[in-house]
């Protein structure tokens, strides 16, 4: 018994240094601050603002914590800013959504991604001066009935949305009779919709518009600046760069180094990136598929390998979790009354621990944890290591009360019997309980296994590098959404069904022999006539 309890805090030790020392290692002390890396946050998935590519050609800068490269206007941008302060630009691929926790909680240093002032945001960080001017416009396909509106009352029954967080949506609201669909989280999303007719158009800024014009060229843009009743705030209609509140040297030196570059060298950076930016298609001697997969195989097997990874390490870690609380919570009631509510209050805590984590979102935890450690306790954990943990604790909660299910299903019968053979609880839990109980609790372990390689998935609120988030970056670089997207099905699919498959064999395997004799005995199986029992005739 107290081997494996030396096993098991041993186990746990290891892991918790590991993930400490991960977390630590990829964060490493910025001594001094000419030698930190200056970090931009960016999706990476905004042409020609910003988008993802697979080397660094035309001058674009490492993604952190991945084999990949972020290039576009905002990135050029950014390297004027970072060669003047002389630090290295490094990007931080980020949703949308989590661009202003990551500057708020100090994980990146500047916002580069073509956002705009607004009010609401001005409340939570600063911005410096524009960077960029910006035309508003609503793009829609060349032969639908809303190409040639020419005022605001002309997109009567329209269907049209805009990406969400942003001012664009809000703008749907002047458009009389239009009818706002719910806001979608990126650009290549809503390309896509339009392309298959979900909606009639959305609204976006006019450089939107020229970078779509590269790769599809039966669309248009209604200028929503030159129609009457048209109205948009200053703030609401350029870009500029966010800085954390309080960062008043920061945004002093971008103020600056933005003074610096002149209006023709602006223009020229926008003209350039919607040049380089990524375009439709590949070898057109090759089929979709090969196109894709010698374009961003590398990309897509990263993903698989960092789903795999997740839902492997949470599963195991979550287990033990999971198997721990579990036989703590079916501690029989101790005759002792400082015991007593001792083992209360400890149920009590992991009670609300199972409550919370299996109530909650999975993509809420990760934002709160992600994020919320970093404000409250200044504590800059690597994305790797926070999806881990959100995986396992969130793992450990449901498997926590299919274990706990387990034990209690296991007939009293057996805990009578070991009782009446003078074993203690423990050694009826080691030596007879736990062996029958995860044997029958294999089933939903694997069920939770398969849940945690798609439930990854939610974990690009955090901008983690598994196979869905890197299946929407290339799904918006080649605009082969549906191709992608298939593919992107399909590994899901092989993963599921294989490690299905696999815990069925171990599941048998467990379940032993079945050409066995229940409380045979060895003259109930041998020969009646070798043994002289033969009965008379």
């Amino acid at each position: 018994m107290k081997s494996k309890i030396r096993w098991f805090s041993a186990l746990l030790a290891l892991i918790l240094s590991l993930v400490i020392g991960f977390s630590f290692n990829s964060n490493q002390t910025q001594a001094a601050k000419k030698e930190a890396p200056l970090k931009i946050g960016m999706e990476a998935n905004y042409p020609p603002y910003n988008w993802t590519q697979t080397t660094d050609k035309n001058g674009a800068v490492p993604i952190d914590g991945s084999k990949q490269y972020a290039n576009g206007y905002d990135v050029q941008i950014a390297k004027i800013i970072g060669k003047k302060l002389h630090r290295k630009v490094v990007v931080e691929k980020t949703e949308w959504d989590g661009l202003l926790p990551a500057l708020t909680s100090g994980k990146i240093d500047l916002i580069i991604a073509g956002m705009s002032p607004t009010a609401e945001r001005r409340k939570a960080i600063n911005f410096s001066k524009p960077y960029r001017k910006s035309t508003f416009v609503v793009i829609t396909s060349r032969n639908g009935k809303f190409a040639r509106a020419k005022g605001l009352n002309d997109f009567k029954g329209a269907k049209l949305t805009a990406q969400q967080g942003t001012l664009h949506y809000d703008l749907i609201k002047q458009l009389h009779g239009a009818k706002r669909e719910p806001a979608m989280r990126s650009f290549s999303a809503m390309r896509q919709s339009l392309q298959s007719g979900t909606i009639d158009g959305y609204v976006a800024e006019d450089i939107e518009y020229k970078s779509y014009k590269t790769v599809n060229p039966n669309i248009v843009a209604v200028n929503l600046n030159k129609m009457q009743g048209f109205k948009v705030d200053h703030d609401d209609s350029i870009t500029s760069i966010g800085v954390k509140k309080g960062n008043t040297e920061l945004l002093n030196q971008v103020n600056s180094i933005l003074n610096g570059i002149s209006n023709k060298k602006r223009d020229q950076l926008m003209a350039d990136a919607v040049k380089e930016q990524p375009q439709a298609g590949g070898n057109k001697k090759e089929n979709w598929f090969m196109s894709i997969m010698h374009r961003y195989g590398s990309m897509i097997l990263g993903g698989v390998g960092m789903t795999l990874l997740l839902a492997l390490v949470g599963t195991i870690v979550g287990f033990f979790i999971g198997l721990l609380v579990g036989i703590v919570r079916t501690i029989p009631t101790p005759k002792s009354a400082g015991k007593k509510w001792g083992l209360k209050i400890v149920d009590w805590i992991l009670a609300a621990y199972i409550e919370v984590f299996r109530g909650t979102p999975m993509m809420v935890q990760a934002a709160v944890i992600y994020y919320g450690i970093a404000q409250l306790w200044h504590l800059n954990l690597n994305r790797t290591v926070a999806a881990l943990v959100i995986v396992s604790i969130n793992t450990g909660a449901y498997l926590a009360e299919v274990i706990r299910g387990g034990i209690n299903a296991t007939p009293k019968g057996q805990f009578e019997a070991a009782s009446a053979i003078g074993m203690t609880h423990s050694q009826q839990m080691w030596h007879i309980i736990l062996p029958q109980a995860i044997r029958n609790c294999l089933p939903s372990i694997t069920n939770e296994f398969i849940v945690n390689i798609k439930d990854t998935s939610v974990l690009s609120i955090i901008s983690v590098s598994e196979l869905f988030f890197v299946g929407t970056t290339v799904a918006s670089q080649t605009f082969q959404f549906f191709q992608t997207y298939f593919i992107i099905s399909m590994i899901y699919l092989i993963l599921t069904f294989s490690i299905t498959r696999i815990f069925n064999f171990i599941e048998k395997k467990l379940e032993g022999p079945k050409n066995y004799n229940l409380m045979a005995n060895q003259l109930q199986i041998e020969d009646p006539k070798e043994t002289g029992f033969e009965h008379e005739q």
